[in-house]
């Protein structure tokens, strides 16, 4: 009964136009003080204890990195090299918008960061040299998703919080599936424009292409930075987190100098202020959880789902179709700091790897960046080609459908998402 009514407040209050961290705050309070005997004080210390993990402290730092890295010239450095390197193709300019996402979110962690970086630059250099608007917004708006799941990763994070799961493990994990998901969209980039005959530039030389890559050097080598750090054991993810944003503001102003001093309150005011409405949606969902905990909801529905006499084949089919709905209606942190502290229990029950279903997890927010009614990605996207989110939701289609694909991949093949961090030791 108590799930019913939690479940029903919350799903009132979101009817509401309210927002979800908002939402999942009043519900918890409500039925706390309405329903059960909670000391104030009790609900006070989980507060603040289930805020107090070291790894939160990664979010801001990454969210600043990023922040210093769109606005200080790697982005349009790191396009001029995978335009050298992919752009006498067929489809070029959209296979180097690929490529150049798949760069970017690999020292940015963000998402709508990548399209914006990106897209910005793209999509206008695309429509001059002849392709459909439509062909460049769903190129922009599928590839840019790859922050979510290339390391390093913000949603990673969430769940790696939510469920006390290694942090560096899930980076491992997601650079193999991020790698083949970009290949994945460039296949479908290079199909379409090669049925459409859409126009390719001039095969650069190697002179060209290693002046592109010693341009963008300093750039690309924070991939390295992190994920070299992590797994040599030099910092963890929350201290790489930090190096990441000292390294990223020395690039942009000292070895770039294309972001200027004067520049940086701006962008150090942008990075706080995401970073507090992220923690905001992570401390009401510290006490979602206590009360779910408390409540004995998790193990109940743990035990419903195996008395059903779901396998581990069953139930991660129905954990797929209940995140892609989830997607329709809110944004990835918020699924992720709801759904994997009661999903987390029955896959752990039916033997289902942690590392493994925490890329699986990010892979749905990956796709719920790409389609309507929430979808971060069509609306920044939107905005940058001037398009209505219907005509970019027909737009994404040939990608999405792909990224459909690739999601059972992941999900019914774990050594997709295992075998680098298996390899690498870093999981038995």
């Amino acid at each position: 009964m108590s799930a019913y009514l939690i479940f029903g407040l919350l799903l009132a209050l979101m009817l509401t136009g309210m927002p979800i961290s908002i939402a999942l705050g009043l519900t918890v309070l409500t039925f706390l003080f309405t329903m059960t005997q909670e000391p104030v004080a009790t609900v006070a210390l989980k507060l603040f204890t289930g805020i107090e993990k070291f790894e939160i402290m990664a979010i801001p730092f990454f969210i600043l990195a990023g922040g210093f890295l769109t606005h200080g010239g790697v982005a349009r450095r790191m396009i001029r090299f995978a335009t050298s390197m992919v752009g006498h193709w067929h489809g070029g300019l959209g296979l180097a918008a690929v490529l150049a996402c798949a760069l970017f979110a690999a020292v940015s962690g963000s998402s709508p960061a990548t399209v914006v970086a990106i897209g910005s630059i793209m999509l206008p250099a695309m429509v001059k040299q002849g392709f459909p608007a439509r062909f460049g917004a769903g190129v922009i708006t599928t590839s840019g998703a790859l922050g979510v799941l290339i390391p390093p990763s913000i949603v990673m994070l969430m769940y790696a919080i939510s469920t006390n799961t290694s942090v560096g493990a899930l980076f491992m994990a997601g650079v193999i599936p991020g790698l083949v998901l970009a290949a994945l969209l460039g296949l479908t980039t290079w199909y379409r424009a090669r049925k459409f005959a859409y126009p390719r530039l001039p095969r650069a030389s190697w002179s060209e292409r290693g002046r592109a890559l010693r341009q963008s050097a300093w750039g690309l080598a924070l991939v390295f930075v992190v994920i070299g750090g992590i797994y040599a054991g030099i910092f963890t993810a929350t201290e790489a987190a930090a190096m990441s944003a000292v390294y990223a503001f020395f690039v942009a102003v000292y070895v770039y100098k294309d972001l200027k001093l004067r520049q940086v309150p701006k962008i150090l005011l942008e990075a706080a202020n995401l970073s507090a409405m992220l923690l905001y949606i992570i401390t009401n969902a510290v006490l979602f959880s206590y009360l779910m905990t408390s409540e004995n909801i998790p193990q109940a529905m743990a035990q419903w789902m195996l008395d059903q006499g779901l396998g581990p084949i069953a139930f991660l089919l129905v954990v797929n179709v209940l995140l892609l709905l989830a997607g329709n209606v809110m944004e990835p942190s918020s699924i992720v700091l709801i759904m994997a502290p009661i999903l987390f229990p029955v896959a752990m029950q039916l033997g289902i790897d942690p590392i493994h279903f925490g890329i699986l997890i990010t892979v749905n927010m990956e796709i719920g960046m790409c389609h309507p009614p929430v979808g971060l990605n069509l609306y920044v996207a939107s905005g940058i080609a001037k398009m209505g989110i219907t005509e970019l939701t027909i737009a994404v289609w040939p990608w999405l459908l792909t990224m459909l694909m690739f999601l059972l991949l992941v999900t019914y093949w774990p050594p997709l998402s295992l075998w680098l961090p298996r390899t690498l030791g870093m999981i038995p």
